[in-house]
């Protein structure tokens, strides 16, 4: 079947997310643009993810649990998961190696944990937009043993793309799959998504998978046999 989606949509968790977006109005907000399933993407953290899943589940909107990693190289990847356990594995990971600089709210916004009725239960005291002790060059295997996807970011921009901090896309890193807007000459599967810190951003429904159940497990099986093909 044919599903639409939007993998990389910030919260109100990333200090450059929009306060208003919270679990609730982003889940409403993929459901009124026409959405199937959606990945809630957090700089480096996923915390957000289980009240996202939670609202989703009550609204039949597929949602999966994922991270926007910073590389050493400050290079963004997209971390895609099917069970939310294993994103909590690589987060623990990231945990040991990124810097700790302490965020101040009143530069760079609040980072607010969310419970699915959108009350704040926790807030990110250090700051999540920085860079992580995980190269480049092991992020795709990171990620993978986790259970997960990585998925070099927004790659046709300069600011932390890969090809923009590289210089080229380099296929020996392991990647299967790359996220952009536009045509590029790598010659791998892509997906293209929002990257929306505002939930009016969220993607119309313009990009589509084609999955075998509109569900995690199925979205999560249709991106996998989309890598296993970028091979």
């Amino acid at each position: 079947m044919k599903l639409y989606y939007d993998f990389h949509i910030h919260s109100c968790l990333s200090p450059c997310g929009d306060a208003d977006s919270t679990p609730n109005n982003i889940v409403n907000m993929a459901l009124v643009k026409g959405l199937h399933v959606i990945a809630l993407s957090d700089h480096n953290t996923g915390k957000n993810c289980p009240a996202a899943i939670a609202v989703g589940k009550k609204n039949g909107l597929v949602v999966l649990p994922a991270m926007e990693l910073t590389t050493s190289e400050d290079i963004h990847i997209l971390c895609l998961f099917e069970r939310y356990e294993d994103l909590q594995k690589l987060e623990a990971h990231i945990q040991k190696t990124r810097l700790r600089i302490k965020n101040k709210p009143e530069i760079f916004g609040r980072q607010l944990i969310l419970n699915e009725n959108d009350e704040i239960v926790g807030e990110e005291e250090d700051l999540l937009i920085v860079s992580s002790g995980v190269s480049v060059e092991d992020a795709a295997a990171l990620v993978a043993g986790f259970g997960g996807i990585a998925v070099p970011a927004h790659i046709d921009k300069q600011a932390n793309g890969l090809i923009g901090v590289l210089g080229a896309f380099d296929y020996s890193l392991g990647f299967r799959m790359v996220e952009c807007a536009h045509e590029t000459d790598v010659a791998l599967p892509r997906i293209t998504d929002s990257d929306a810190h505002y939930i009016w951003d969220i993607s119309e429904p313009e990009h589509f998978i084609e999955a075998e159940s509109c569900s995690v497990r199925g979205v999560f099986a249709a991106l996998k046999r989309m890598c296993a093909d970028g091979k």
